[in-house]
């Protein structure tokens, strides 16, 4: 059985994802994990927000994607696929490493919203730092609405 480590984002491109997902996993009779990593506000100034603000948007965030994932994952159950559901907290690219790691995934599909360079080269790409370190295949889904 192969496993297939699916984070998204719940942009416009996470559902064809999904999709792709179902598709490797049906013919490979294997089961996706889907996965959404909240990344915690970065803190840049003692005027920050109090600590139960920032714990309760979170929170709020948490709940939200548990609601999103819970729809996918009845879409890939009605297509006779095993599915995980899993939110995590922290930088995107290690979550999903570590992700991949403990559910010994042997592929991860994610998409890459193809910014340009110049943003990947300033902000950073997580599709780019999950490529340079994972230890299993990772397959990159582009947005095709920005090739349509």
């Amino acid at each position: 059985m192969k496993t297939f480590l699916v984070p998204v984002d719940f942009s416009a491109v996470s559902g064809e994802i999904v999709d792709t997902a179902v598709s490797f996993a049906r013919a490979f009779a294997g089961k996706v994990v889907l996965l959404h990593v909240i990344q915690p506000p970065i803190i840049t100034s003692e005027y920050a927000l109090p600590v139960d603000a920032v714990q309760e948007a979170m929170s709020t965030s948490e709940k939200n994607a548990l609601a999103k994932l819970a729809a996918f994952e009845e879409t890939i159950k009605a297509n006779g696929v095993e599915v995980v559901i899993a939110v995590r907290h922290g930088p995107p690219v290690f979550e999903i490493l570590e992700a991949a790691r403990r559910n010994a995934a042997d592929y991860i599909i994610m998409g890459s919203h193809g910014h340009g360079r110049i943003y990947d080269l300033l902000v950073g790409s997580t599709a780019s730092g999950v490529i340079k370190e994972a230890r299993c295949g990772v397959i990159i889904m582009p947005d095709m609405g920005k090739h349509a």
